[in-house]
């Protein structure tokens, strides 16, 4: 009888107090949540040639002095594109030219803002005051404060008055969903990069024909050649793609363009002219509007 009782008799063993079970899932979403702080926008990898060299740090808003590295993000997150203050020092004579302008271009620039016209119309005369675009009458301008599912670009004949195309454009990945809220110079970034370019030469890429872009606003879009950021067709940047997924895909930082208009659009612009990107939170030198005061003046848009 007491053989059968030993088991029963026998010490239990120690529990260890120093050491509880690991709570799994609470150390996974830690790792989520630290993962997700650290990413931002570099959480886009980088897959192809538009981008590949090493970029700059991060900026909060408001838009510091030094904007060579930002990452400056859009302070509404709305569908509603932010008002944009009028240009200082803008000749009242220069500003009701860009009205007239704006009402003569008809019905396609409908969607076009006076305030981002202004600002690419200004930024154009500037920058042919010194000399930096070459290719006179031409302007581009893309409002990237509206979400993609609107056409956002416009090429602009300034000497004739009318719109030349009006397209969709896709923003970079790492700039937002349906609305770009971030924009960034960094490489790697995936983001796009506002303020004011120059077209240059075109090649054939893994997109067909491609025209690359130099960035003309240091700290805002300067490592354009760097990133690879250039006009190429995309079949995420048309009409189609919105039918099925409700909004453009992305590009890893390239204004991209529906693939039944880049071609035409890519030859229209041409090179040496005027391209803006324009956003929110661009602080651009070439918003003169002295300097484009002056240049209307001499030569018109010419």
């Amino acid at each position: 009888m007491n053989r059968l009782l030993m088991p029963a008799l026998l010490p239990l063993p120690r529990i260890s107090h120093r050491c509880q079970p690991v709570k799994q899932p609470l150390l996974v979403l830690l790792a989520l949540g630290l993962g997700t702080v650290l990413a931002g926008c570099q959480a886009v990898e980088d897959n192809g040639r538009e981008a590949t060299a090493a970029g700059h740090a991060v900026q909060q808003l408001p838009v510091a002095a030094d904007t060579s590295r930002a990452v400056a993000t859009a302070a509404v997150d709305s569908l509603r594109p932010v008002a944009l203050a009028p240009v200082p020092d803008l000749p009242a004579s220069l500003r009701q030219e860009v009205a007239a302008l704006h009402q003569q271009l008809g019905p396609e620039a409908q969607g076009l803002r006076l305030s981002v016209l202004e600002r690419a119309c200004v930024g154009y005369l500037a920058l042919r005051q010194q000399g930096r675009i070459q290719r006179p009458g031409v302007l581009a301008v893309a409002d990237m404060d509206l979400p993609s599912t609107e056409k956002r670009l416009w090429v602009l004949d300034l000497r004739e008055q009318k719109v030349l195309h009006h397209s969709y454009v896709a923003h970079g990945r790492g700039s937002g969903q349906l609305r770009a809220r971030r924009f960034s110079n960094r490489i790697k970034s995936a983001c796009t990069a506002l303020g004011f370019y120059r077209t240059a030469d075109t090649y054939g890429g893994k997109h067909g024909l491609s025209r690359r872009l130099h960035g003309l606003d240091p700290g805002q879009n300067s490592n354009a050649l760097d990133r690879y950021v250039v006009l190429h067709g995309a079949d995420y940047a048309g009409p189609e793609y919105i039918q099925r997924h409700g909004q453009l895909g992305y590009s890893r930082g390239c204004p991209a363009l529906p693939p039944e208009q880049y071609r035409a659009i890519i030859k229209s612009v041409g090179e040496g002219a005027c391209l803006l990107l324009s956003g929110p939170t661009l602080e651009s030198k070439w918003l003169d509007g002295a300097a484009a005061g002056r240049q209307f003046a001499a030569r018109g848009w010419r």
